[in-house]
């Protein structure tokens, strides 16, 4: 299978376009993955090429970018740390999301790594996380920098040479290091984890691989890279690495044949909704190239990954009644400046609820607050109270609704 390269570019955490390649197979990919560089690498590094084409063998999309300040990517490493880091790779993961499929897989290396169990639990489409040589602690990167320490303590930065090239180090990405507790996050990320290492690495050391396993909850799996060093620079343990990576997340991304029948099924304004397979409950909801998450909360089985089916009932209740509020102020050039709807959906005893026909039995009711913010006179708010009931889902959930179901392909 022929890997397929393009360049790419989307914002930044700070604004600035970052770079890109989107490795991509001939066909359909089975699933797309995200991977980041390690510190101060680039997408180009040998361990991110090599291992993006051979995933590319495996029928995987790979998006694999520059950090801002690094590569081809614009901005000022200087005002970087590991928090843009990880806002890099949300805003990637939007990217990928929007133009092409959700990422279900993220990669790592080293820093990466350590950025990708922070940025996890931010990107609710993944369902396996994958790390390379990663420290346990992002704040390990300290070591890298030897001598240079307490010179940026001092002067606030200084000039660091990494890997035979010249860095500025300022004391603020050292400070915001220290802010990050990775060890809680790895706890909490009910994805499936897939933890690579050398035992010989001597840049991040194997006890932070065995601290990453410690600290994580099933589904977690350990992979020695026998002789490997650090940067993966021998072809073969890169070429490792992604065949081990494909058949393991192959278990945690669903059905890909699945996945093409929906999307080649669907007519337009259809919503499709199918099982992740990654939890009891998970959903993925798609309408064209539009997703969204459904889960059940903890407190009945599910992982709490995404709204829950009557979440997304008030949802779209509430987005109708705010762009119908949006519309017939427009037409009216009324100044009105927000709008904001919060709705709350409970069960009630029919006796208790005054505005009922139904007397006995419970009753579902939904509380709708509406917020206007503007320079409006009374009457302009009272009318626009009127025209909330007047929205096209309101008028559904009062009129009779018939819902018919078949078998799919009927």
């Amino acid at each position: 299978m022929t890997a397929q390269t393009r360049a790419v570019h989307f914002p930044g955490a700070l604004g600035s376009p970052l770079a890109a390649r989107l490795d991509m197979p001939a066909q359909q990919p089975r699933a797309y993955a995200l991977f980041a560089h390690c510190f101060t690498c680039s997408k180009d590094s040998l361990a991110a090429a090599r291992i993006s084409t051979a995933l590319v063998e495996h029928g995987f999309g790979v998006l694999r970018f520059d950090f801002t300040g690094l590569g081809g990517s614009a901005g000022d490493f200087a005002n970087t740390n590991f928090s843009s880091n990880v806002a890099d790779l949300v805003a990637a993961a939007s990217w990928l999301r929007a133009n092409h499929g959700l990422p279900r897989v993220l990669i790592g290396h080293s820093l990466g790594g350590a950025a990708v169990l922070a940025a996890a639990s931010q990107i609710a489409d993944a369902a396996a996380v994958a790390t390379i040589g990663a420290p346990f602690d992002p704040a390990h990167v300290r070591h890298l920098l030897g001598e240079a320490n307490p010179e940026i303590e001092a002067r606030g930065e200084a000039e660091v040479t990494l890997a035979g090239r010249s860095f500025r180090i300022r004391k603020q990405f050292l400070d915001d290091l220290a802010g990050h507790d990775n060890g809680d996050r790895i706890g909490k990320l009910r994805k499936a984890l897939l933890v690579f290492h050398s035992p010989r690495d001597t840049t991040v050391d194997i006890d932070n691989a065995a601290r990453i396993f410690t600290a994580a909850k099933h589904p977690k799996s350990f992979i020695s890279l026998d002789t490997a060093d650090h940067l993966l620079t021998a072809r073969t343990d890169a070429a490792y690495v992604a065949a081990v990576l494909a058949a393991w997340a192959s278990r945690y991304i669903g059905n890909p044949e699945d996945t093409v029948a929906a999307a080649t099924t669907a007519r337009q304004g259809d919503i499709v909704v199918r099982e992740t397979g990654e939890g009891r409950f998970i959903q993925d909801i798609s309408s064209g190239p539009h997703h969204l998450r459904a889960d059940e909360p903890a407190s009945v089985g599910g992982n709490d990954s995404g709204f829950s089916p009557y979440d997304l009932l008030l949802a779209g209740l509430g987005a109708c009644t705010s762009m119908t509020l949006r519309m017939y102020a427009d037409q009216k050039k009324w100044p009105l400046e927000r709008i904001a709807v919060t709705l709350r959906h409970d069960k009630v005893h029919a006796a208790d609820c005054a505005e009922c026909e139904t007397r006995e039995g419970k009753v579902d009711r939904i509380e709708r607050e509406i917020t206007l913010t503007g320079n409006l006179d009374s009457a302009q708010r009272s009318r626009l109270m009127e025209i909330a009931d007047k929205c096209p889902v309101h008028r559904t959930l009062h009129s009779e609704i018939v819902i018919s179901t078949a078998p799919a392909g009927n």
